[in-house]
């Protein structure tokens, strides 16, 4: 058996389709995955909800939101839209969380401060639609390399600006290792996060190098690159959250290796690097 706070984000095993992709940590002995929408709407949402049901697992968010940060006109609309549905999604699934990565610079554009504060309005208009289903718009800062073209929230702390306005079961942040691990604000940020209630995900991952022509793919396996998890894990527990853990991995290697042994690999690891700064887990009552 694994973890129990271990989940496994379904683009760690990115060719896998739902059905696949629910077999494969029920066989490794998670108890939980983070979902994507694409596999998800691929076989329907009804449908896909039976499945979940069945396979016995949790869903610990599902990815993703956001992209809404090009100027008001029909596509911001459809984004808007888009991400309102994101949201149904994610509560007939039972996730607590939509993953939102806020989206880079519109083309042509070079206003950042602008491109952000439309991410703020677009928060607006989803909180009260947060509320009503129960789940939690999850910003994630990306590393400040994809603000051009990915999201120009680079930084836990400019995520929770963002999210000041709204009450954190509408709004919170994600923490992944991977974009947040070399911010020297992170222990501030992140104790602020704790304090208002708002880490709604905690993602692990490696940061290594030397980073590929894709730079979306540089991420690993715990223990293949350059990230200390044992300080940032403590850290995130520490001021209070208690939720699964995603350990989500984008690298072609990765991805072309057999699922069963992804899954194994992410466990070991897990076990390793970062499940020794948890809490321990309460004996069951006899």
């Amino acid at each position: 058996m694994t973890h129990p706070r271990l989940s496994l984000n379904q683009a760690t095993i990115k060719y896998a389709d739902l059905d696949e992709a629910l077999a494969v940590p029920v066989a490794a002995g998670y108890e939980s995955i983070g979902l994507w929408r694409e596999p998800v709407q691929a076989v329907g949402v009804p449908d896909a909800v039976r499945r979940v049901a069945d396979s016995g697992l949790r869903v610990s968010s599902l990815c993703r939101g956001g992209f809404f940060t090009i100027e008001e006109g029909p596509t911001r609309r459809a984004a808007i839209d888009d991400n309102r549905r994101a949201l149904d999604e994610a509560a007939a699934l039972g996730a607590p969380a939509l993953v939102l990565v806020a989206g880079g610079l519109p083309e042509g554009s070079r206003d950042l401060i602008g491109a952000r504060s439309r991410v703020r309005d677009a928060l607006g208009e989803l909180a009260d639609h947060a509320r009503d289903t129960g789940v939690t718009l999850a910003i994630e800062p990306l590393h400040p390399m994809y603000a051009a073209d990915r999201a120009v929230v680079s930084t836990l702390a400019q995520a929770l600006d963002l999210a000041a306005d709204f009450a954190p079961e509408q709004v919170g942040v994600v923490v992944d290792t991977f974009h947040v691990w070399w911010d020297p604000a992170l222990e501030a940020s992140v104790r602020r996060a704790g304090a208002e209630g708002r880490i709604a995900s905690y993602q692990v991952c490696d940061w290594v190098t030397p980073l590929p022509a894709d730079v979306l793919l540089a991420r690993g396996y715990p223990g293949d690159g350059h990230i200390d998890f044992a300080p940032i894990t403590a850290l995130v527990e520490e001021v209070g959250y208690t939720g699964d853990i995603e350990v989500e991995i984008f690298n072609q290697y990765v991805w072309d290796a057999p699922f069963a042994d992804v899954a194994r690999i992410t466990a070991e690891r897990f076990d390793a690097l970062v499940a020794p700064h948890l809490r321990p887990i309460p004996a069951p009552v006899a």
